[in-house]
């Protein structure tokens, strides 16, 4: 499915994080993407992982002060995603479109973008 998303201002990173509980029932878990999806935000990267009680507790510990850590959560999640380099290259293409969301990936793309960036 390809979209026109066209806004003077730049794009916000938000961090999406599904609990186990939710993930564990495909159709809840189905539920939450189409919710994301019809509130029209962008997923530009997913990913799936299993952490240990120790390592929720330690995360949330972290990252209590939700503005200033915003950037340390993503990182955490996806440490080879460059927050610069997204907002310099991908960003503007997300923003003036068109975009295409790819089922297989998961995650919004710039249409005929020519490094497309992961999964597209």
């Amino acid at each position: 499915m390809t979209s026109i998303l066209r806004s003077p201002q730049a794009l916000q990173l938000t961090l999406a994080l599904i609990k186990p509980d939710a993930v564990a029932h495909p159709l809840i878990l189905e539920a939450v993407h189409q919710q994301i999806l019809s509130n029209k935000f962008l997923i530009v990267r997913m990913r799936e992982l299993l952490w240990r009680k120790e390592d929720c507790q330690k995360f949330y510990q972290e990252h209590e002060d939700s503005v200033v850590s915003a950037s340390r959560e993503i990182a955490a999640f996806f440490p080879d995603f460059s927050e610069q380099r997204w907002y310099e290259e991908e960003e503007p293409q997300l923003r003036c479109g068109p975009v295409r969301y790819s089922p297989e990936g998961g995650i919004h793309c710039a249409a005929g973008a020519e490094d497309p960036g992961p999964a597209c």
